[in-house]
């Protein structure tokens, strides 16, 4: 069994039961999860799909907002807990990919592995700060577009490692409230 099979999903992989999901017309409600039970609740209460919330995971496991400070295997260890605990295709906070491209390779990979069906990566510059507050600097779009194109390759080789699909890759910009952009 591959990473990609963890969970309950049955035959299809979570990034399959994702994309499926997101193939539909409409809006999907993903509500953030921190742990097994969290995301377990949310399937309970008829959710479609989750999402793992770098704040609330770093809350609940270290007592600290979203910095930075949970590092990319912390966030896997979480991950894996999560998908293990459901069937729900979950997308997981990449946060920056903790670092440059090659730290984006790895975290989609660790994520990958997990069992998630997706990555969200944002476009601040390392370390970050919490995407709820104010005072976030973004990289230029050189750096933003090596982070996506490392990620795109490690999805595509993670899923020809674990069989199936690769995770998907969802970008967010915080440019729009960075400094002189707002």
């Amino acid at each position: 069994g591959g990473g990609q099979r963890a969970g309950r999903g049955g035959a299809m992989a979570a990034p399959g039961r994702l994309r499926k999901v997101l193939e539909r017309p409409g809006v999907v409600v993903t509500p953030c999860c921190h742990d097994a039970l969290s995301a377990r609740l949310i399937e309970r209460a008829g959710f479609e799909a989750a999402f793992l919330s770098g704040f609330s995971a770093s809350a609940a496991r270290l007592g600290q907002p979203d910095v930075g400070l949970a590092t990319a295997s912390e966030m896997a260890d979480v991950a894996r807990a999560c998908a293990a605990a459901t069937a729900l295709p979950i997308i997981g906070d990449g946060d920056t990919g903790h670092g440059n491209a090659l730290n984006v390779r790895r975290t989609v990979e660790l994520f990958a592995r997990a069992g998630l069906a997706g990555i969200m990566l944002e476009d601040q510059e390392h370390p970050k700060a919490c995407g709820h507050v104010r005072q976030k600097r973004v990289v230029g779009r050189a750096e933003c577009v090596a982070r996506i194109k490392a990620a795109a390759d490690a999805a595509g080789a993670s899923a020809a490692a674990l069989g199936g699909e690769g995770v998907a890759v969802v970008g967010r910009t915080d440019a729009r409230q960075a400094p002189g952009l707002g």
